[in-house]
C-alpha cells in the first residue's frame, strides 16, 4: 500500500485497531490522527461512588486519549488525538477525515451476533458508504 499521507485512525475500544493502524502508518511513514467519538452528555449526573467528575463529564475520554498517546508512544508513533462529541459517531469521524484531509480512514469491527447485525445501526457501514477516501476495516473481538 502505497501513496498515504495521512491517515485516520477512529478508535472503538479495542487496542487491535490503534496497533495495526500505527502499524501501517509506521510503514506507509504518514502522518496520524487518532479520533475517539464519545456521546454527549445528557442529563442529571448520579455521583454515587464518582471517584473522578471530569471522567463522568467527558464520558471516560479523557482517559481513553491518555491510554491512546501511551500506546503511541510505546509504538514510538507520533500521532495527534482528537476527541469528539457527537450522537453520530459515523459523522464526526467522516467530518474528522475531511477536517484532516486524510488519505485513509482505519477503523474496527467488532464481530457480532446475528441480532445485533438485523438491528444495530452499522458505523463501519455508514463510513464505509461515505467516506471521502478508502477505509480499512481491522476486525477485532467483542468487548
Amino acid at each position: 500500500m502505497k501513496g498515504y499521507r495521512k491517515v485516520l485512525i477512529a478508535v472503538n475500544g479495542s487496542r487491535e485497531v490503534l496497533h495495526q493502524g500505527l502499524r501501517l502508518a509506521d510503514d506507509e511513514r504518514c502522518w496520524v490522527t487518532i479520533v475517539k467519538v464519545i456521546p454527549p452528555y445528557e442529563g442529571d449526573l448520579n455521583l454515587t461512588g464518582v471517584k473522578s467528575i471530569e471522567d463522568v463529564l467527558d464520558s471516560g475520554g479523557g482517559r481513553a486519549v491518555a491510554e491512546m498517546k501511551d500506546t503511541a508512544s510505546a509504538e514510538k508513533a507520533l500521532v495527534k488525538t482528537r476527541l469528539e462529541e457527537g450522537k453520530d459517531a459515523s459523522k464526526k469521524i467522516l467530518e474528522v477525515a475531511e477536517e484532516e484531509r486524510c488519505d485513509l480512514i482505519i477503523m474496527g469491527a467488532r464481530k457480532r451476533n446475528w441480532l445485533r447485525k438485523i438491528i444495530g445501526d452499522n458505523v463501519v457501514n455508514k463510513v464505509v458508504s461515505r467516506a471521502p477516501c478508502p477505509v480499512l476495516v481491522v476486525g477485532t473481538e467483542a468487548a
